[in-house]
Formats: structure tokens, C-alpha cells, sequence
């Protein structure tokens, strides 16, 4: 719980240290790819974390979003991850779904208030996010190889 409240504060510092009125688009809210199980998923105390920090956050999952009404029911649900991303001062990848490593990282950059990805699932090199101008924090990572 500590663990995954400590994310939250990771996007805080993503965003220069407050989430005040900002808005965390949260691609991923089940506990795994390909199921809707939203038992110990660690979506609910990361979006409890970035609520508490005072972000508004939107969210989508490719097939969560139903089970997720019920355990996270103050959140703003999109249909896709672009409509998600838009005016997004960051978004925060939680779960691997394939769909999320085929984004379209340019699109994304355009619809963004601020490109910022953190991405806790590592799914995205650094390299390649740094070369399409974002902002990327992932996780295990050293330093040098998870910021632009």
C-alpha cells in the first residue's frame, strides 16, 4: 500500500512537486492485462494517492472500466487512451495491456497539456521516449536511464 502510494508521489515530482489542478490521465486500472479482476489492483491506492494530492484524473482500461466504477466511482472514465491523454498534464501507465505499447507516442504529444509519461510497468525505452520529447519516468531504473 506504502509501495504503491510512493507512485503517486512520483508523479507529483514528475510534475514539479504538486498535482494541485492538474490533471493524471491513468492508462491500465486492472490488476493484470487481459482480465477485468480489480482485486489488490494497483491502480485504486495510486488514483486514491493522486486525488489526495489534489489532481483530477481520467482513466481507461480495455475491459476494467466496469469493475473499476465501483471501487474508484470519483474519476472521470474515457473510451480510449487518446481521449484519456487529452489535456493530460501526464500520464501514468499502471497496467502492461498490449494496446499501450502500440501508442502513438507523436498523437499523444499533441493532445498533452504537458508531456510527461511515467510509465511503472517499463513497457517504453528511454531513449525512444527522450527522442519523441517526453518526459519519462520509469521504475528499477537507474537515473540516467529513466528521465529525458
Amino acid at each position: 500500500e506504502n509501495r504503491k502510494r510512493a507512485m503517486a508521489r512520483k508523479v507529483s515530482q514528475a510534475l514539479g512537486g504538486s498535482l494541485r489542478g492538474k490533471t493524471v490521465a491513468v492508462l491500465g486500472l486492472t490488476f493484470k492485462p487481459d482480465t477485468d479482476d480489480m482485486r489488490d489492483a494497483p491502480s485504486i491506492p495510486l488514483i486514491t494517492g493522486l486525488i489526495d494530492m489534489g489532481a483530477k484524473v481520467k482513466a481507461f482500461d480495455p475491459v476494467g472500466m466496469e469493475q473499476a466504477k465501483g471501487e474508484l466511482p470519483s474519476i472521470t472514465y474515457c473510451e480510449d487512451a487518446y481521449s484519456c491523454a487529452e489535456g493530460a498534464d501526464a500520464i501514468v501507465i499502471v497496467t502492461e495491456w498490449v494496446q499501450f505499447r502500440a501508442l502513438d507516442l507523436d498523437r499523444l504529444k499533441a493532445i498533452m497539456a504537458q508531456p510527461v509519461i511515467v510509465d511503472l510497468r517499463n513497457i517504453y525505452r528511454p531513449e525512444e521516449m527522450q527522442a519523441a520529447g517526453f518526459v519519462y519516468e520509469s521504475v528499477g531504473r537507474s537515473k540516467e536511464q529513466s528521465s529525458a
